[in-house]
């Protein structure tokens, strides 16, 4: 057993999770995140940013995706202002960034130091303190397999470095000031 796979199993044990796994070979990454029951917000969010067909595709994609906690801990307002159709294009954004192209299961991530995203940023991966980060997120579970690719399950929201959100700044009248 490889160093990672003991750490996932390690941290798998840890934070109560399951492997169990849904029968990937009939359901895409969004049935997935659905069924999971923990990823409402971030189905809701694919859904206000008509990416949901987009994630129901071929694929292969590789999801960091953010559970309903994750999109908790965003500042009080900011999930309510991302989901309002004027702000379609940063959700957009935002969400992008949260996706790879191709199938990365979790023995290769950890051998990646970035990520280009779908957004067309990459994303910062570092491996240290028996613990895998994207960007400031921690993984909390991994290889979760769908039809059409694999979900990495992250504890906070990651935001593109070009885009000026809430979340940096605290204030969405200077991220609307900023269209």
């Amino acid at each position: 057993m490889t160093r990672f796979h003991r750490f996932a199993v390690a941290m798998l044990a840890v934070a109560g999770l399951s492997t169990t796994q849904v029968n990937a070979q009939d359901t895409d990454i969004v049935d997935v995140a659905i069924g999971a029951g923990t990823f409402n917000t971030l189905v809701a969010a694919l859904q206000a940013a008509d990416l949901v067909d987009v994630l129901r595709g071929a694929g292969p994609f590789t999801v960091f995706a953010p559970t309903d906690e994750a999109f908790a801990a965003l500042p009080a307002g900011t999930v309510e202002s991302l989901l309002e159709p004027a702000n379609k294009d940063l959700l957009v954004s935002i969400l992008l960034y949260h996706v790879v192209s191709g199938s990365v299961p979790a023995a290769d991530v950890v051998g990646l130091t970035s990520a280009a995203t779908a957004n067309g940023a990459s994303v910062t991966i570092t491996v240290a303190d028996g613990g895998v980060k994207v960007d400031a997120a921690n993984v909390t579970a991994t290889d979760i397999l769908a039809s059409n690719g694999i979900i990495h399950v992250i504890d906070a929201v990651i935001i593109p470095a070009a885009a000026p959100t809430a979340v940096e700044t605290n204030s969405w009248a200077e991220v609307k000031s900023a269209e």
